[in-house]
């Protein structure tokens, strides 16, 4: 069974990506199974960029087909913030609850309550002459109340609509709109159709 490692350390977003990858043949990896992995340097000025050096790093390390993400928030009111980097928005060892406090200082700072907003999520695949990108967004609108104890990042932030926060939603549910989810459902698709089938 052909092998994809999945080329993140967050083990919410594995939690995701694996719900729907699932349906592949083929047995998902993650950073998890590899000790003492160095970090890509995500130094793009694109989220396509970030995910293309994290999926062609951790492929030449590990010899294996490599499936990488790069998402984030932007933001209106601040000008498309945090963007590239929504996941080192407060430094670069930042972790949600830092990062989210940088988001409402930020949003302090020019005197907005709430904001329309993008998540948005690139993948890139990458193994052996093959090179492939998908890409999915969601809009919503970030507001300065939280709820939710679910998701991660700037979830209990985001409202999909007037009453719920991609925290408050579950996996699967999440899936179904995400930015991540339909980026995902597009790779599976590219995936099935040429690489999986030998096409």
């Amino acid at each position: 069974m052909k092998k994809i490692l999945l080329a993140t350390k967050n083990v919410d977003k594995v939690r995701e990506m694996r719900l729907v990858l699932n349906e592949l043949p083929a047995e998902i990896l993650s950073l998890a199974d590899f000790a003492d992995m160095p970090d890509a340097v995500e130094d793009g000025e694109t989220f396509e960029d970030n995910a293309l050096i994290k999926a062609r790093f951790f492929r030449e390390r590990t010899g294996l087909a490599c499936l990488a993400d790069d998402s984030g928030l932007e933001v209106d009111a601040l000008g498309g913030m945090p963007g590239v980097h929504s996941a080192r928005f407060a430094g670069y060892h930042a972790d949600d609850a830092t990062n989210n406090q940088k988001l409402l200082d930020e949003l302090a700072k020019v005197g907005a309550n709430e904001s329309a907003a993008a998540y948005r999520c690139v993948l890139a695949f990458v193994d052996t002459d093959t090179e492939i990108i998908t890409a999915g967004k969601i809009l919503g609108t970030i507001k300065t109340v939280a709820q939710g104890t679910g998701g991660f990042g700037y979830d209990p932030y985001f409202y999909i609509d007037d009453a719920r926060t991609m925290a408050q939603l579950s996996v699967a549910e999440k899936n179904l709109i995400s930015h991540r989810g339909a980026a995902l459902k597009d790779m599976i698709l590219k995936l099935r159709g040429k690489f999986l089938t030998g096409g």
